[in-house]
């Protein structure tokens, strides 16, 4: 308890106001009372002042001593609840990157799925008619329209009509980070005038010629002019 508050509870004692049935006591009978209370508590000798309202002053010791209780039990809350947060604190953000990390792995996933569904889709067509000018390979179409109506219709992907106009769509690769799907065009010099889907494994589909129609190639059965990536 703090000692200020000792000290009062001494004087009050000692000069029996707190005893209000009693009768008042002499001057002198008071500071005996106030020694030998000190003395008792082990505390230093002290002169014991006029004291008019006793009750206010005990009251307001009360409430002292009652605030420095209430202070040190929030210091002990904050300490009990601060490592509680910050435990907390780190698993939230653990939990953000693993959910960061896993909708990466799932958008990755996402589309080497759609790139191998857009070759199975174009692989049912090998064998098929070439026909200049033609968009659809169930009845017949040209490189580059065999390549826009794979792609719209399995991937969803909208192409231009001609190859060199297709060329211009998605973003330059290498043959080195060509992945099935991807587009590969074929000419003279820098004119583009054939289109191919990358497949895998060294090889193309596409609508090769009127003798030879929807099929199978090696990837460099030409020398490549440019490959593209649309995904």
């Amino acid at each position: 308890m703090n000692k200020s508050v000792l000290y009062i509870a001494t004087a009050v004692l000692a000069t029996g106001s707190v005893f209000w049935t009693s009768p008042m006591v002499s001057r002198a009978e008071t500071s005996t009372k106030a020694i030998k209370i000190s003395e008792a508590l082990n505390l230093p000798e002290l002169e014991i002042p006029e004291i008019e309202n006793v009750a206010g002053v005990v009251e307001e010791a009360v409430q002292i001593e009652e605030e420095e209780v209430a202070d040190a039990e929030a210091e002990v809350i904050d300490m009990q609840a601060g490592p509680d947060i910050a435990v907390q604190k780190a698993l939230a953000e653990k939990k953000a990157a693993e959910e960061t990390k896993a909708a990466e792995e799932a958008a990755v996933q996402a589309k080497a799925d759609a790139r191998q569904n857009v070759v199975a889709y174009a692989l049912q067509f090998v064998g098929g008619k070439y026909r200049a000018g033609g968009n659809d390979p169930h009845t017949g179409a040209d490189c580059s329209g065999f390549v826009k109506y794979v792609m719209e219709h399995a991937a969803g992907i909208s192409m231009n009509r001609s190859s060199s106009s297709q060329a211009t769509q998605g973003h330059k690769i290498s043959s080195n980070d060509m992945q099935p799907g991807d587009l590969i065009f074929y000419g003279s010099g820098s004119s583009i005038s054939h289109v191919a889907m990358y497949i895998g494994d060294g090889k193309i589909v596409h609508a090769s010629t009127e003798r030879t129609g929807i099929k199978v190639s090696k990837w460099n059965y030409r020398t490549p002019i440019k490959i593209v990536s649309v995904f």
